[in-house]
């Protein structure tokens, strides 16, 4: 793992929570886009080497609209940067950590991810991110 690439952060609503993170991280949002294989709509904002990600559902069956629905807004996930994806997914399922897709997929910012079942990292939904080159 390089380093905490970001944290994703669940909200039922972009265009109220963009302009409070706008506030409270006293920078602007740097891109907004939507991730249609997982219904969502995100908006990342940098915090010194790090990034926050908003998420906001655009159905009703998205995985955070469930999120919200069983837990209110807050934090969803944590993303690790990797180096190398497929090979951290294939040395994390060796040591028995639950990986929830087979393959890499295409993620938002330019990044291939991969999801952890929190059921294997102490209730925790870890992802794993790596820039497509």
């Amino acid at each position: 793992m390089l380093k905490i690439e970001h944290l994703g952060i669940a909200v039922k609503s972009l265009d109220a929570s963009v302009p409070l993170y706008e506030q409270l991280l006293n920078t602007p949002c740097y891109k907004q886009e939507g991730v249609a294989s997982e219904g969502v709509s995100t908006a990342f904002f940098k915090t010194g080497d790090s990034k926050i990600e908003l998420l906001e559902a655009t159905s009703e069956n998205s995985p955070i609209a469930k999120f919200i629905e069983k837990k209110g807004e807050g934090i969803h996930h944590i993303a690790f940067e990797v180096e190398n994806i497929e090979a951290e997914m294939k040395r994390l399922s060796a040591l028995g950590f639950q990986i929830l897709n087979e393959h890499p997929k295409d993620g938002a910012d330019n990044k291939l991810v991969c999801f952890l079942h929190p059921k294997s990292t102490n209730g925790v939904l870890v992802e794993l991110c790596q820039e497509k080159k």
